[in-house]
């Protein structure tokens, strides 16, 4: 099992900047996939950004793309979410998500919410405009 534990959303003007932490515990290893998605309102969660633990993975979806700027410490097992430049559509619940399998291969699993078997509770994000 994997605990995670969103931080760091907030209220924020837009332009503004937040950053988002996950703590994770339990059997975290080198090769696993941590992903961040987002739920707005009366939307489906969608991917945001993924890592891995050892490096060889970064990834965004094209509306995060050159704003946001995921990062991540093994020592203290957290990933981290730079967001800058915010826009009120980045408004939404950010959900912090572990794989329990490494995916090592040419396909991008970490696109899609079926390869993560660990959720955190989230964390809700507000850009006013």
């Amino acid at each position: 099992q994997v605990q995670l534990v969103e931080s760091g959303g907030g209220l924020v003007q837009s332009g503004g900047s937040l950053r988002l932490s996950c703590a994770a515990s339990g059997r975290t290893f080198s090769s696993q996939i941590m992903g961040w998605f987002r739920q707005a309102p009366e939307k489906e969660r969608e991917f945001v950004s993924a890592t891995r633990w050892s490096g060889g993975v970064t990834d965004y979806s094209t509306s995060v793309t050159g704003r946001f700027t995921i990062s991540r410490d093994g020592a203290k097992n957290t990933v981290y979410l730079q967001m800058n430049s915010l826009k009120p559509e980045d408004t939404a619940i950010y959900y912090c998500a572990a794989t329990s399998k490494p995916f090592l291969g040419d396909t991008s699993p970490w696109l899609y919410e079926w390869a993560y078997d660990y959720w955190g509770q989230g964390t809700q994000v507000t850009v006013s405009s």
